[in-house]
């Protein structure tokens, strides 16, 4: 029985999405619930899945055009994994080509002298090709020798323009449907916002501490590592319920101010950037949190984060100190008001009550919206979560 293989239906907030790979081709078997297809929308991969066992029987849709939800891309077989009509269709053709009548390549030749004919059964040459400049039509030595010689030059040579190739190589492949989103969204936020960075720097000694002191205890109790994440979520969760208009965004003419804090995260994937958002953080205990950015993080690099999973967000971190990062300025993540950066930690001399000490230092650096947020509130808000940082014990405080 013929069954057909729909793309998923797609949320409210996706209107269509392009197919990325066909992981099985006609002919192929599938077993249940095995995927057959990728489907790449503006904010994530989508799987199709197979509803039975059977064997694909019909492509519709091929890689890179465009489907909707629920919309029909191809068909199988039902309950015949064991029977490949794609080798049925190839046995079909091979004995075609056994039965059909082969090419007689031997009419011209039988018109040619000896010498002739034996070069060119002893080099086992076609005669078909070679131009004949003898007596009515037929092929010299000469001619055979030319031929030999050209073809020998032919397959010598490089084609031309060949050494230019291998020396400035060029590919061109489309853009991902995800990048391409990414770059549209990007552009659409310097273009559409006021958007300005400022900059401090945070002690990262006290953290580290607390890290070599509890971290053994803290992974053997709950599973997971105690990441310096963590303690970046909850010092911008107690900041942002002291500046709310950081926690706001702008609709229209409207200014929403939101009564929650839903962080976003963003995971760098070989597809792009994605922000798998914690939502209620601020009801989320550090170990939770913690949890919460590796189950997000392992989704994203293997394209298995829902749409719902990146939906929302109040406010957004990025690290690009995994990468190396020492200075950067991140890019508002639309509506957001604000972005937090994050960045490698480096040991630097610092002035301490007069002395001179070694310590390891971070620089973080916050965009924000001017339309909404002010210098002031943007350095005080900054502040805020490095105090937090530096003193670890404010976090537990709440204050």
């Amino acid at each position: 029985m013929s069954v057909e293989i729909k793309s998923p239906t797609f949320p409210e907030s996706v209107a269509d999405g392009t197919i990325a790979n066909w992981l099985k081709k006609v002919g192929d078997a599938v077993a249940q619930d095995e995927v057959i297809a990728e489907i790449e929308t503006d904010k994530v991969v989508l799987e199709v899945l197979a509803q039975s066992d059977g064997v694909v029987s019909k492509i519709i849709k091929s890689e890179g055009e465009t489907v909707i939800s629920s919309e029909v891309i191809g068909e199988y077989e039902e309950g015949s994994s064991d029977i490949s009509k794609k080798e049925d269709i190839d046995q079909e053709v091979e004995q075609i080509k056994e039965i059909q009548p082969k090419k007689d390549t031997n009419s011209k030749n039988k018109k040619n002298g000896p010498a002739v004919k034996k070069i060119l059964s002893e080099k086992n040459i076609d005669p078909a090709p070679i131009k004949p400049t003898g007596k009515d039509n037929r092929i010299t030595k000469a001619d055979v020798i030319n031929h030999m010689s050209k073809q020998e030059l032919e397959e010598n040579s490089p084609p031309i323009g060949a050494e230019l190739r291998s020396d400035r190589p060029e590919k061109r492949v489309p853009m991902s449907r995800l990048r391409s989103t990414i770059a549209k969204r990007l552009v659409s936020v310097k273009q559409e916002t006021a958007m300005l960075t400022t900059f401090n720097e945070v002690d990262m000694q006290p953290i580290k501490e607390l890290r070599s002191k509890y971290g053994a205890e803290f992974e053997k109790e709950h599973g997971v590592k105690l990441g310096f994440m963590g303690f970046f979520v909850i010092a911008a969760v107690q900041a942002l319920k002291k500046f709310p208009v950081v926690n706001a965004s702008i609709d229209g003419t409207d200014v929403v101010y939101h009564g929650f804090q839903d962080i976003g995260v963003a995971v760098s994937t070989e597809r792009g950037l994605v922000v798998p958002v914690i939502k209620d953080a601020d009801t989320k205990s550090l170990p939770e949190i913690e949890k919460s950015i590796l189950e997000y993080s392992d989704k994203a690099r293997n394209g298995k984060l829902s749409i719902d999973e990146m939906q929302g967000g109040t406010f957004t971190i990025s690290n690009g100190g995994v990468f190396g990062s020492l200075l950067s300025t991140p890019i508002l993540n639309a509506p957001q008001t604000a972005i937090l950066g994050m960045h490698s930690i480096q040991e630097r001399p610092v002035a301490i009550n007069g002395e001179v000490h070694i310590r390891p230092m971070m620089y973080l650096a916050m965009s924000y919206d001017h339309r909404l947020l002010d210098g002031k509130e943007a350095v005080t808000f900054l502040v805020s979560i490095k105090e937090q940082l530096e003193s670890p014990e404010r976090l537990l405080l709440n204050l």
